[in-house]
């Protein structure tokens, strides 16, 4: 079945194709500037450069945003435009401006070139996350025509049919836990993000499993906690090997701490399960079913993800049906001839949102073992999970507007195991929802892009998700 392509409401027939257009520009233009977090050479300005930049694409489209550098070089945009205030709270369009570095000689192009190629946009940040500023910034540029359209100011005066305001921020320093981007905004600047809700990175991103295109939905995110440990040893000399040499205690904990836990499955997570069974062949379906049961999951549960994810997808089906730790960073020794008396762990853990970080440290010493007074913990940085509710109206248009656009898609809430901007937002309480709607190939490996080599999106992709989030934002705020 074609899918089908509702018209934006309030919008003229050849618009979305010239926003379309603008979009794929901006989105170019985007990733030429490089805003590597952390900057890159330190004291770089590249978040405040993409900042002002954004910001003079919505004055020209005539807003009045916002440009916020509360410490050097570190930029972020916000901006209103203003409904009659009858529907109640603005909804919030959220994205982070900041990318993680990417190594040149690994790439096949230029990571900040912005090239157009192959019907792909490539470059640091297509996917993580400037495609989704592009989008966001694309459907603020429609709403200000069809002001200007109908003789308004749209810095100003209320857009046509809108009910509710909007809200956009665009933030610093996300890939770093967001402390000097949203934060900031957070701490002293809360009015540019109180809202009914926010729609955020990483969802309404097409995946085929089984045949079937799915349509997953953030709706929560795991918590995390990163833990350093101290192993001690004891000192020697290296032609006379021991027991207690720290490298060897630090490889048994690596071993016993690397082994996946349980498979525990949570709300948002039984209910992605249940769609994904509905949609599946029959065995296979049968398969999956076990995943909610406890003395088979581990074992069939996990043969039928297999089935129907590729390696990719199989790798984070994996991570959201458990807490996960991830040894990342090791380090011992001082000479290749003297057995290490001390080494050092780095851990990555992240919990699911029914965890707690103290159950997740106690987790940790349990896996020890008995080498736990071998080890001293010591928590670097941690962040709980946030979880927002699906029986909202916000949430039941999201699933609405994707199967308008493509009726053969399937919505389904999910679990996100990484963390975004939203362990900020869930302060404001406001829910936050990842909806960065693309519709993509069944071959592509878009999880796969997210700080990988060559990353890049797709233009079809993103023209079909300018209309969508249009649409929701239209309807929400209408």
């Amino acid at each position: 079945m074609t899918p089908a392509r509702q018209q934006s409401v309030g919008v003229d027939a050849p618009a979305p194709d010239r926003a379309g257009d603008e979009l794929i520009e901006l989105l170019q233009d985007l990733i030429r500037i490089p805003s590597v977090n952390p900057p890159d050479p330190p004291g770089a300005d590249g978040e405040l450069r993409v900042a002002r930049h954004v910001a003079a694409v919505l004055a020209n489209a005539g807003l009045r945003p916002e440009v916020h550098e509360p410490f050097p070089g570190r930029g972020s945009v916000t901006a209103r435009l203003r409904g009659d205030g009858s529907g109640g709270r603005p909804l919030l369009l959220l994205s982070h401006l900041d990318v993680v570095p990417a190594a040149p000689e690994a790439w096949t192009r230029d990571p900040f070139g912005g090239d157009l190629e192959g019907g792909y946009v490539w470059g640091r940040g297509a996917v993580d996350m400037k495609g989704m500023i592009a989008l966001e910034v694309g459907v603020l540029r429609l709403l200000a025509a069809e002001a200007r359209a109908a003789g308004r100011d749209p810095a100003s005066d209320p857009i046509p049919g809108l009910t509710r305001d909007v809200l956009f921020a665009a933030t610093a320093d996300e890939e770093a836990g967001g402390h000097q981007g949203i934060g900031w905004l957070v701490a002293n600047r809360p009015d540019t993000l109180l809202a009914e809700a926010a729609l955020n990175e990483c969802g309404g991103v097409a995946m085929t499993l089984g045949g079937a295109r799915f349509y997953p939905i953030g709706v929560a995110e795991k918590g995390y906690a990163v833990y350093r440990i101290s192993v001690s040893g004891e000192w020697g000399h290296g032609s006379m090997p021991r027991p207690d040499n720290a490298a060897v205690r630090a490889a048994e904990a690596i071993v016993r701490l690397a082994e996946p836990g349980p498979v525990r499955i949570t709300e948002p997570m039984a209910r992605f399960l249940a769609a994904l069974t509905d949609a599946l062949p029959p065995g296979v379906a049968r398969a999956m079913r076990t995943l909610t049961t406890t003395d088979r999951a581990g074992v069939e549960g996990d043969a039928a993800l297999e089935a129907v994810c590729e390696p990719g997808y199989l790798r984070a089906a994996r991570a959201l049906l458990r807490d996960t730790i991830s040894p990342t960073m090791i380090a011992a020794g001082v000479k290749y001839n003297v057995i290490p008396g001390s080494a050092e762990l780095t851990l990555d853990c992240r919990f699911l949102p029914d965890t707690t970080e103290a159950e997740m440290r106690r987790e940790v010493e349990r896996r020890l073992g008995d080498l736990a007074p071998f080890c001293s913990i010591e928590l670097v940085i941690a962040a709980a999970p946030v979880e927002a509710d699906l029986d909202v109206p916000i949430y039941r248009l999201l699933e609405r507007v994707l199967r308008d656009h493509d009726p053969d898609g399937i919505p389904v809430p999910v679990v996100m195991p990484f963390a975004t901007d939203a362990k900020h937002t869930a302060r404001l309480a406001v829910p936050t929802f990842g909806f960065s709607p693309l519709r993509l190939a069944p071959d592509e490996r878009f999880l796969e892009r997210f700080h990988g080599v060559d990353e890049r999106v797709g233009v079809d992709a993103l023209k079909f998700g300018l209309p969508v989030l249009h649409d929701v934002v239209r309807r929400f705020c209408g």
